[in-house]
């Protein structure tokens, strides 16, 4: 049964629940080679529509997801907030929060200003106690934002992911806790 739509404003930005006409900007941002290094490379539109799927529906099912992040002009600039990730994860079941925007939005501390009030929902509104952060060893960009969160890093949570085909992912990672 779909929620109703929430937005959550701060000082430059509104996070809300996702639209269906928000799918072009969506596949758009996924398809930006340098947005979308630390993910391997770009991802195609049926990846991108499935992934915005996924957030679409964890907004349903548990009232939190990535949200959408834009100016209060309307402008689309990406997303950021917390999922929740189930038990088959190396780190077993969590919730994490995780941002990706558009290159013209970088360097203006959006990331920021929307992780903050991501997690301030997270653990305001569902009451989260734990949510997790990470990020690889050479994403300085995202352990930058991670700091700037003034999150604790937890190594002893590290771990690393087998992927389909070759290679394989380390995470290094961050926690948040509710105050």
């Amino acid at each position: 049964m779909p929620r109703a739509p929430l937005i959550i404003d701060t000082a430059r930005l509104r996070l809300r629940s996702w639209q269906v006409r928000e799918r072009d900007a969506f596949a758009a941002l996924h398809a930006d080679p340098a947005v979308m290094q630390d993910y391997g490379g770009p991802i195609d539109r049926a990846a991108s529509d499935a992934k915005l799927n996924r957030y679409r529906a964890a907004y349903d099912r548990r009232g939190i997801c990535r949200w959408a992040i834009e100016t209060r002009a309307g402008d689309f600039l990406g997303y950021a907030g917390v999922m929740p990730v189930d038990a088959s994860h190396p780190l077993g079941a969590h919730f994490d929060i995780g941002w990706r925007l558009k290159r013209a939005a970088w360097g203006s501390g959006y990331a920021v200003e929307a992780a903050e009030a991501a997690l301030d929902d997270a653990f305001r509104r569902p009451g989260l106690s734990e949510v997790l952060a990470y990020t690889s060893a050479d994403n300085l960009r995202s352990q930058a934002t991670i700091a700037r969160l003034r999150l604790q890093r937890d190594a002893v949570r590290d771990f690393v992911a087998e992927y389909e085909g070759p290679g394989s992912w380390r995470g290094l990672v961050w926690v948040a806790r509710r105050h």
